[in-house]
């Protein structure tokens, strides 16, 4: 059997909803260079049949910065960081209302709040609960919220103010989370998604690659991801920031590296939104457009404390590949299974 019929046969089992071994999984990450558009290919008819040729848009404001007394090691924003990022309180009701009429004229579907903590509390929730409430009356944009290790109850709050989904990346395998943190758990952030979705939110939830992970980690995270079943799986690769502890870590995943963890991911969460996230105008650089035969969302203008390509750019991009940019939630019930949004 030759690589592009192996491939199709993965393609085939991702379509019929069943879920790759560890082996299948494995080959993906081993396969060679030569055959990465037979692997694309297969992803693609994956991509197509549940989200059709459409991307969509993300922006995140960080509305709290470089406050969290966490030791998430590939953060800017941690305790131990010494970065020279902007450090500041809550932004305005203002800001959060000008954020979301930015997010809306990039032609994005979302907008996200993100603070910088080890978990909000009740005052930041009913604060960003209010803003959430203007942007949808004023703006008309869906919203995202991340905002650390929060209970049921303050989820709710967030999902009776209009917010759609809750972000809390798993960011890798619970095995090598150690290895990243040491203030809260792999489990901590399980919890927190699981009381989300049961106040009623959907999940925002992904990974970091690149902080030095095996492949098994590889593998055990996107198999866990496809077990949680986000509505969205943010992909990022490491920006290794100066002043954080991953500053020496060497970048060593290559541009079709990143293309195949993004091809496993889409075979593994076939309906799901894959989004092309933080650190993919440096890991990926001049193949970021084939990035879109496996994703069909991106995150644009930046993150949090480190800049990414803007908004212009990434509608030339989806152009030049003839991909549609969806703007609007309308065209959901057009994707089979409706997960793809």
């Amino acid at each position: 059997m030759n690589d592009s019929t192996y491939f199709q046969g993965l393609a085939d089992k991702a379509l019929a909803g069943a879920a790759l071994t560890r082996e299948e999984c494995q080959s993906v990450l081993d396969s060679s260079d030569s055959r990465m558009l037979d692997l694309l290919s297969a992803t693609f008819r994956v991509r197509e049949h549940f989200c059709g040729r459409r991307v969509h848009l993300h922006m995140l404001i960080n509305a709290k910065s470089g406050l969290c007394p966490e030791d998430c090691h590939y953060c800017s924003q941690s305790r131990i960081s010494t970065a020279e990022i902007e450090r500041y309180p809550m932004v305005s009701m203002e800001r959060l209302l000008a954020g979301a009429r930015a997010a809306k004229e990039a032609r994005c579907r979302r907008y996200c709040i993100v603070i910088s903590t080890r978990g909000a509390t009740r005052r930041e929730i009913e604060f960003v609960a209010r803003a959430v409430r203007k942007i949808r009356a004023e703006v008309d944009i869906a919203c995202c919220c991340s905002m650390g290790l929060i209970s049921e109850e303050k989820a709710r709050a967030l999902y009776e103010a209009g917010v759609e989904q809750y972000n809390h990346n798993l960011n890798t395998s619970e095995h090598y989370y150690p290895q990243i943190c040491t203030t809260h758990t792999y489990q901590d952030r399980l919890e927190t998604l699981m009381g989300a979705r049961s106040a009623g939110l959907k999940l925002c939830s992904g990974a970091i690659f690149g902080q030095g992970e095996s492949q098994e980690d590889i593998i055990d995270i996107a198999l866990a991801l496809r077990e949680l079943e986000p509505q969205s799986i943010p992909v990022n690769f490491l920006f290794a920031i100066k002043g954080t502890p991953f500053e020496g870590i060497k970048r060593d995943l290559s541009p079709y590296d990143c293309l195949r963890i993004l091809c496993l991911i889409r075979l593994l969460n076939p309906r799901q939104e894959v989004r092309l996230s933080a650190a993919r105008e440096i890991y990926l650089r001049s193949l970021q457009p084939l990035a879109f035969y496996a994703a069909n969302s991106v995150f644009v203008s930046g993150y949090l404390t480190e800049p990414g390509q803007n908004y212009q750019e990434t509608w030339r991009m989806i152009e030049d590949m003839g991909f549609e940019l969806e703007e609007h939630a309308e065209s959901e019930a057009a994707c089979e299974g409706e997960e793809c949004s």
